[in-house]
């Protein structure tokens, strides 16, 4: 963690601006959080056997309080809310019971869970600093959607038994559709909470509507009992949460005692956890991170996952080990937090906190706390986690696949799981990014190159030559990911050149990613040039995709570029590779240059024709210089009072990009002119002149050039029209190539 990051959490920890919407939020979710750790405690050591029910209520509250102080404390993502939870009280459970059937010992049992949780924790933390964390922040938005959807629709469910009173074990759709099993006492309170919460946050936003339901249910409970006495007796009454099962002094004695008899188990007993804890450890991880992507939507936030799970996995080993049951990062509570005005991960301390001194101080009033009340706060928070944005997906063709991911997480999260949903929607995601790479064309431009030529400025007599032979080469700009499910497309589009150009450009400048099948295509495309003699030209050939993945290396590894095959070639640019084929075009071969002597000026295009004694005047006011490869000729920002003939060598225009980056636009060669624009204009130079190769000029000053203007008028007009006039034949070329670009 940098010091910076350091800073600005110690300010978010002592912000008094946040204090009280962290503490309403806090205890909001204390209330919710704190009961059903109790259940799930109850849950996993009920299994052991009836009298451990006590010592699973314990075990909850550690889980809630140590889970919520620790993880909170470490932990990345504000408002989140950690504690025991199905999950983890699922798997536990599971593993008691099938330990009892083994007819292993309470005691051993016992110590068993404790390593379980310890081991998970364990687990955890190496998962964030693998890195594993990263992976769900590529989890689409429609299972996002769906997820909550689906845990909006399982807390309500969960919910509807005990705000209706109806008997344990009873389904919520059995309960709906039996109105003699409800208990109507229990509905009219759950209805107060329900109403309060909704109408009171229209009304303040001082006081959380949670809370007021909270209170509301409260009351509505105190004034029935008001009217039936048997309400005032909190032992065996169904519509309260009941004594929590702990006292004062007792509370940490029982857990720590524990640790003194783990040398009793065997190391086969503890090397049969692995298997149980890994899943318990992916569970938990999967619940922490579904809610805090669930709270990055809500909050327009981003989590930090890798460090989350560490300090889960931290939280998760303390509870375990003064034993408490392992947790995770919790949905309803973190909701509940959140709507009731939490600001920082200062409201997880604060929830941690507040469940050790309710446990310890109010255990007497959190026993009278309706289940009723509780139940309908959840309701309505199940009812705002439902997405309806998803809705509208329906009403176009293009995104009602979208639709059908999220309804299929929904479907699936209730029927089977949470954790199979995220699979579920995961697996059709994959199935909507394959349908959207196949819908999308993976050919960005077809051009020719007498539509697009290099950066090189040739005379006109080969600039026309290109213009009329420029059609036996096309260019393919290739983009996005090129797979199995865009082959088809991409050979589609290229199959009708194959047979009349000699040249095929495929340029990979904008290709994400290249897959095996991508490159026996490749293969075909070159093995069809090759049977008519033509050659297939791949630029852009990077050693680095944003994959990851080698390009060079990777074609060649395929068998689709190989040193002694001289019919397809790789450029480390599009440009090079038109170069490449303009001297085809132009005639000329691969062999090695030719050592030419330095050009005279009446070598040049722009002096012939003219007479001998004028031209030795022209060349006595103009300066020789020869530079080195490499070396700058003129920058940006200079003067531009000379003008530049390349007698030998070959130099390129670089155009400035900002930030202190730079792109060729332009390359000169042997009878060439450059820097025209600013010598005509006055104005400074707009680019940087590099010599590409070593290079010989002939240089005119602009005083040098007044000068001759005096004695050769004709001349000095001669010159500045034939400078002109190609200056204007090479604005007209790259006017109709941008021309040309615009249409894509």
């Amino acid at each position: 963690m940098t010091q910076t990051t350091k800073t600005i959490d110690i300010k978010q920890f002592l912000g008094r601006k946040n204090v009280p919407g962290d503490f309403w939020g806090g205890m909001a979710a204390m209330l919710v959080a704190l009961p059903a750790s109790i259940a799930f405690g109850v849950t996993v050591y009920a299994a052991i056997g009836p009298s451990h029910a006590a010592a699973g209520a314990l075990a909850g509250i550690i889980g809630a309080t140590v889970i919520g102080l620790v993880a909170s404390t470490l932990g990345g993502t504000d408002r989140l809310i950690s504690a025991p939870c199905a999950p983890a009280a699922a798997v536990l459970s599971a593993f008691a019971i099938e330990l009892v059937g083994q007819g292993v010992s309470p005691s051993t049992i016992v110590l068993l869970l404790i390593m379980l949780g310890v081991i998970a924790g364990a687990i955890q933390i190496l998962f964030g600093f693998v890195g594993i964390g990263r992976l769900i922040k590529y989890i689409p938005y429609p299972v996002v959607s769906g997820y909550m959807s689906g845990v909006g629709l399982i807390i309500i469910g969960s919910q509807i038994p005990k705000f209706i009173g109806a008997p344990d074990g009873t389904h919520w759709h059995e309960g709906l559709l039996s109105p003699w099993l409800w208990d109507w006492r229990s509905a009219a309170i759950g209805a107060a909470t329900v109403v309060v919460a909704l109408v009171t946050p229209r009304l303040t936003k001082r006081v959380p509507g949670t809370i007021l339901g909270i209170l509301a249910g409260l009351g509505t409970y105190f004034l029935l009992a008001s009217q039936d006495h048997a309400l005032w007796e909190v032992t065996d009454n169904a519509l309260v949460i009941g004594p929590l099962g702990a006292d004062k002094t007792g509370y940490f004695s029982a857990a720590s005692g524990r640790w003194q008899e783990i040398g009793e188990l065997r190391l086969a007993q503890i090397a049969g956890l692995f298997g149980n804890a890994l899943t318990l450890a992916v569970l938990l991880s999967i619940d922490t991170l579904k809610t805090c992507v669930v709270l990055d939507q809500l909050t327009r936030s981003n989590h930090e996952s890798n460090r989350e799970l560490i300090a889960q996995g931290i939280g998760n080993v303390a509870s375990a080990a003064v034993g408490g049951i392992p947790g995770a990062g919790t949905m309803g509570a973190t909701l509940v937090n959140l709507s009731s005005g939490a600001q920082t991960r200062m409201s997880g301390v604060m929830e941690g906190m507040l469940a050790l001194v309710a446990s310890l101080i109010l255990g007497s009033f959190l026993a009278w706390m309706p289940v009723a009340a509780l139940a309908g706060t959840l309701i309505v928070i199940g009812v705002r986690m439902i997405d309806r944005e998803p809705l509208r997906f329906i009403e176009s063709r293009a995104t009602v696949f979208d639709f059908a991911v999220v309804f299929a997480v929904v479907v699936v999260a209730l029927t089977v799981g949470l954790i199979a949903a995220s699979g579920v929607g995961v697996a059709m995601a994959i199935v909507l990014f394959v349908r959207e790479q196949i819908g999308g064309s993976v050919v960005r431009h077809k051009v020719y190159v007498n539509q697009k030529s290099s950066s090189w400025y040739r005379p006109e007599s080969e600039m026309h030559i290109l213009e009329q032979k420029g059609d036996q080469a096309v260019i393919f700009e290739l983009q996005g990911s090129l797979f199995f499910g865009t082959t088809h497309e991409l050979y589609a589009e290229i199959e009708p050149e194959l047979s009349t150009r000699n040249f095929v450009i495929l340029d990979f400048r904008r290709v994400q990613s290249v897959d095996v099948t991508a490159a026996h295509l490749l293969r075909n495309i070159h093995d069809a040039l090759q049977e008519r003699g033509a050659m297939l030209l791949l630029s852009n050939v990077r050693e680095q995709l944003p994959n990851g993945r080698n390009l060079r290396e990777f074609l060649e590894q395929t068998g689709v570029l190989c040193q002694e095959d001289k019919t397809v070639r790789a450029f480390p640019e599009l440009d090079s590779a038109i170069e490449w084929v303009e001297d085809r075009l132009l005639g000329e071969s691969e062999a090695a240059p030719v050592e030419e002597p330095p050009m005279q000026l009446q070598e040049m295009e722009l002096f012939r024709h003219r007479k001998d004694e004028t031209l030795l005047d022209l060349e006595t006011r103009m300066e020789k210089r020869h530079y080195q490869a490499g070396e700058t000729i003129y920058s940006r920002g200079e003067a531009g009072d000379e003008v530049f003939w390349i007698r030998h060598g070959a130099v390129r225009i670089f155009a400035p990009l900002g930030a202190g980056r730079t792109k060729h636009i332009a390359s000169f060669s042997r009878g060439d002119f450059f820097g025209g624009l600013a010598f005509l204009d006055g104005r400074p130079r707009s680019n940087d002149a590099i010599a590409s190769t070593d290079t010989e000029l002939y240089v005119l000053s602009r005083e040098q050039f007044n000068l001759l203007a005096d004695g050769h008028k004709k001349l000095a007009l001669t010159l500045v029209t034939a400078m002109a006039r190609t200056l204007s034949i090479r604005l007209r070329h790259a006017d109709s190539e941008l021309a040309m670009l615009q249409e894509y």
